[in-house]
């Protein structure tokens, strides 16, 4: 099959194509998944979790349903499945012991929850229904900003999901504070003829449910893995001593990077057994005072007050303590010049770095001898 045949629904991490009998094939494909979750217990028998799956729809929307088809089913097959109202099909990602990590994961008791149901294995005509349905997505998406738009509230209509059989969209909005949205329900109903459901989300989740790539180079965290986001605040940038440029901070939802939490508790345990100076230090040749610290390395840069020379010195934390005693008791510590030295760089502003021709190389003008010794030559 030509490479340029297959269409890549990322959005639900499939790959579909056209066969030379005219016949639809969608296959899975897990690289495309937004929080995919790799089976490293594939092949693991478990008995309680054997009519369980994991069934997967469009970008993170994803749930754990019950077997009652008593068919035989594998990750990668499509499946029809129970809805509040009607059905929807989705893929199956997940099977066998995996599913109770997962359900361990989102506090679900597989013993006491009710979980709905998987009708049967999609059909022909259910994958074409679906297909349709989802080709109506895009431009549905469209045509509901407009009206929203028409009715002057002040929302985002970021994304729209139909259901398998094409009955019912689930519209994603954005918005700062309360919509009475109850007119444009109605203006959708009558717009597309289909049960309208409205879900809020956050910036940070439509940022999961959009994707992308981040600075570091990988896929943003919130479409591969983060369920539950928590609140950031600049104290977690403070004391890692990043700079508090909402620029650099900020990820591509305008909000604090999830990742600054990361390291967080590190860095405020690491703190902990920094020692608090409110004073120099006294030592036999003079006085020095703190410049920078690194909490991780529980190491210290000291320097003299009195010297013009912008030399710092290193000490471990244990080392600042001792001597902090021993300035309590009245005595001197012992001199610290003797360290390996350390010359504090200057703040240094980036401006002009980014030039697009700061690689490129000068061109030295010839001055006027050389000039006048080569209309020479051509002359003779």
């Amino acid at each position: 099959m030509d490479r340029k045949d297959i269409v890549y629904d990322c959005h639900r991490g499939c790959q579909k194509s056209i066969e030379k009998d005219g016949q639809f094939c969608c296959t899975y494909d897990q690289s495309c998944c937004k929080r995919a979750v790799f089976d490293w217990l594939q092949g693991m028998p478990d008995e309680e979790m054997e009519n369980l799956f994991e069934v997967r729809f469009k970008n993170t929307r994803k749930a754990v349903y019950l077997n009652t088809s008593g068919q035989v089913l594998r990750t990668g097959d499509i499946v029809v499945v129970e809805a509040q109202n009607g059905c929807d099909v989705g893929i199956v990602t997940l099977s066998g012991a995996m599913v109770a990590h997962q359900l361990r994961r989102n506090n679900i008791d597989h013993k006491s929850y009710e979980f709905k149901r998987i009708y049967r294995k999609a059909r022909p005509q259910d994958i074409q229904k679906w297909q349709e349905a989802i080709a109506r997505e895009h431009q549905t998406m469209i045509r509901s900003r407009v009206l929203a738009a028409n009715l002057g509230l002040e929302m985002k209509i970021g994304d729209v999901e139909f259901q398998g059989d094409g009955t019912k969209a689930i519209f994603y909005y954005i918005a700062d504070g309360r919509v009475d949205f109850r007119q444009l329900i109605k203006d959708f109903a009558e717009e597309f003829h289909i049960r309208v459901e409205m879900k809020q989300i956050g910036a940070r989740q439509e940022a999961g449910l959009i994707g992308g790539i981040g600075v570091c180079g990988q896929a943003l965290c919130c479409s591969r893995y983060i369920n539950d986001f928590q609140s950031i605040t600049t104290a977690a940038a403070r004391c890692q001593d990043l700079s508090l440029n909402p620029q650099k901070l900020a990820g591509q939802c305008g909000k604090l990077k999830c990742c600054i939490n990361y390291e967080a508790a590190v860095y405020i345990d690491a703190k902990e057994n920094m020692p608090h100076l409110t004073e120099p230090l006294h030592l036999e040749d003079g006085d020095v005072k703190p410049i920078k610290s690194d909490p991780l390395k529980q190491i210290m840069w000291f320097c003299y007050i009195d010297r013009e020379s912008d030399e710092a010195y290193p000490l471990k934390v244990d080392k600042v303590k001792e001597i902090m005693n021993l300035n309590a008791e009245g005595k001197a510590g012992a001199s610290i010049a003797g360290n390996k030295k350390e010359k504090v760089i200057d703040f240094k502003s980036a401006a002009g770095e980014d030039s697009i021709t700061r690689f490129d190389e000068v061109k030295k003008k010839k001055n006027g001898k050389q000039r006048g010794k080569q209309r020479f030559r051509k002359h003779v």
